[in-house]
């Protein structure tokens, strides 16, 4: 059986797609070097030399928009087209997971 089909992205006009992926990727490498997450230090290490030049490509699409006199962010279309390229999971990579129990409990909190 095939997996259900995708929800169509809505329509952006090409700087805000380019936004949109540049934007993705930083969250992505952000997510590989988070350390509240299980990993090692050189995944960390590879993926904060690839930020670099990941958050510079953000930057620049940015700059396109503005240029181009999109001045306004539309986040509700921008953030529909955020879910169907998996943006929820790829964001819930950037933050702290919560404890399983409570601080004091845990065997490393002394």
């Amino acid at each position: 059986m095939l997996p259900p089909e995708l929800p169509p992205l809505p329509a952006l006009t090409r700087a805000e797609g380019e936004l949109i992926d540049r934007y993705l990727d930083v969250v992505d490498l952000l997510g590989r070097i988070n350390p509240a997450h299980d990993g090692d230090t050189y995944r960390g290490l590879r993926a904060a030399q690839a930020l670099v030049t990941k958050a510079a490509e953000l930057r620049d699409a940015l700059t396109v928009m503005h240029r181009r006199g999109e001045t306004e962010l539309h986040a509700p279309t921008l953030g529909r087209a955020m879910r169907v390229l998996d943006g929820e999971r790829r964001t819930a990579r950037v933050t702290v997971p919560p404890l399983s129990g409570s601080w004091r409990e845990r065997p490393d909190r002394g």
